[in-house]
């Protein structure tokens, strides 16, 4: 795979034509659901260094092929994405950020949230071409349960005895019943065009303390409340843990001074007709985004299930999926029972 993209990556840029593997840095393949490289080249070239991204095989894509391209197209323009250098069927090869991706503690730091916020508020004043109409969690449950039901049903085999008391559990994902308490649990209002996976990973900050946010493949339309609720989502992982699956999923260390902090940085960039309208605007964006924390367990219990079977990162995937839908459930639950 390396030698292919490389060889692709020649063809595209003269600066590379004439050089051997041995003058660039291959980055290991990364991506929870896509797979990605970075390549760096180690003398001056033009381009320094592009991200590769696979494109083709993606069973999970939210979007057609056509959108999808026009909205990282858009983005591009925009600024917000990086720039891209070719775009096929197969891949998309765009500028390589000079940076860091975010670690969980970063998003206590109020500049990064600041900038973070700056962001979504010019990436959701944005309207692509040829978006569906129907919102993200509605999207997720038709085309997600259907992989999420092959691998639970058909292919349950595949994994140890006690993921396959795990699977059994799990089919309840893709049930009607579920798709309801989805359903209910999101807020009144216009549907915009939202980000969808705002974890830290997918948010860069370049080496110039530049702020930049990642992979918008999930990018459609959505309730905005979701980009802020799901930016702490992954806060709570705890890895590297002694005992099987290895992972935990704990308390979030995140609270209202946290959201509040991103959401009033957001409201800045909005003009209001008093300090009132924006209080209740700030305050309506705070539930909102509050109610919309349990989504992200159930998006990424959806995401985790096809990946357990080509695992692109260490982590067993099974576990991970059951871990976040009962964490989910029982949010719906404890909603239910205050309702």
């Amino acid at each position: 795979m390396k030698d292919k993209i490389f060889e692709q990556c020649q063809a595209l840029f003269p600066d590379w034509a004439d050089r051997s593997s041995a003058d660039f840095e291959f980055d290991d393949p990364k991506g929870f659901s896509s797979f990605t490289m970075g390549i760096r080249c180690r003398v001056a070239a033009n381009p320094p260094a592009v991200l590769y991204r696979r494109l083709a095989g993606k069973e999970n894509a939210i979007l057609d092929f056509a959108t999808e391209k026009e909205v990282f197209v858009t983005l591009g323009e925009q600024g917000i994405a990086a720039h891209c250098h070719h775009y096929d069927d197969f891949c998309r090869i765009e500028a390589f950020y000079q940076g860091r991706s975010l670690n969980a503690d970063d998003l206590f730091e109020p500049e990064n949230l600041r900038q973070i916020a700056d962001q979504l508020y010019r990436l959701h004043r944005l309207r692509p071409a040829g978006l569906p109409q129907q919102g993200f969690f509605e999207l997720l449950h038709d085309k997600w349960g259907r992989l999420a039901k092959r691998v639970l049903e058909r292919e349950i085999s595949s994994f140890p005895a006690n993921e396959q008391a795990m699977c059994e559990d799990l089919r309840e994902i893709y049930s009607a019943q579920t798709r309801a308490r989805v359903l209910g649990c999101l807020p009144q209002g216009e549907l915009g065009f939202c980000h969808n996976d705002t974890y830290h990973g997918n948010i860069m900050k370049l080496d110039s303390g530049e702020i930049k946010l990642l992979d918008f493949e999930f990018s459609c339309l959505n309730h905005r409340a979701y980009d802020f609720a799901n930016l702490f989502a992954e806060t709570v992982m705890r890895h590297q843990l002694p005992d099987y699956p290895y992972f935990r999923i704990a308390e979030p260390e995140y609270g209202d001074r946290e959201l509040g902090m991103l959401i009033g940085y957001y409201l800045d960039n909005a003009e209001f007709e008093s300090a009132q309208a924006k209080t209740a605007a700030f305050q309506q964006l705070l539930a909102d985004t509050r109610s919309m924390i349990m989504m992200s367990d159930y998006k990424y219990a959806m995401a985790a299930l096809p990946l357990a079977l080509e695992p692109i990162q260490k982590i067993r995937f099974i576990p991970y999926a059951w871990q976040r839908f009962n964490k989910f459930i029982a949010a719906c639950e404890e909603r239910e029972r205050l309702s």
